[in-house]
């Protein structure tokens, strides 16, 4: 779990909280705020785990930095239902490498966000790609939400669509 910044055409600056599973390397956005405060957080830490519904029992641990807005309140929701919280070491961004790695690849820099409503609507189509289809080595060229691995035979033909006004581009075989 990490937050990362962006920043609106209107000067302002946003903040997302998302949560990445490592085992599947899917990605939850949680909460997009101008001002996140501990609250803030606990609030969308409780709605986290109303989401994962019946998959809470299948995590362990929970990985997070030391964030001065994660405080005790908010390790005290994820314990409550048996998750171990493991904090990072101070100053050490790459102990998260996954998370980090997932925030290199959101590239918002290359688009001009207006506000918050735009801001979820980008992410909300951008987490669709990401989970839905981008390979990842690790899960064996597969999307994080496709269980069954594809098997290409033959012959085939590739439709390209286009997402994020031409920002990512997907590829699917046609039948």
């Amino acid at each position: 779990m990490d937050f990362f910044r962006v920043d609106t055409v209107l000067l302002r600056r946003l903040y997302v909280l998302f949560v990445v599973e490592h085992d599947r390397r899917r990605v939850r956005i949680v909460g997009v705020t101008a001002r996140p405060t501990a609250e803030w957080v606990v609030q969308r830490a409780w709605s986290l785990l109303v989401g994962l519904g019946d998959r809470v029992d299948g995590v362990r641990f929970l990985i997070r930095d030391r964030d001065a807005k994660l405080t005790a309140a908010f390790d005290a929701v994820f314990e409550s239902v048996g998750i171990d919280i493991l904090r990072g070491p101070v100053r050490a961004p790459r102990a998260n490498a996954i998370a980090e790695r997932w925030v290199g690849s959101v590239r918002l820099d290359r688009m001009l966000v207006v506000n918050r409503c735009h801001l979820e609507q980008v992410l909300a189509e951008y987490f669709d790609h990401f989970n839905q289809h981008r390979p990842h080595r690790s899960l064996g060229q597969r999307p994080p939400d496709q269980v069954v691995p594809v098997r290409m035979a033959g012959v085939w033909r590739v439709r390209q669509r286009d997402r994020l006004g031409g920002l990512i581009h997907e590829y699917q075989q046609v039948a």
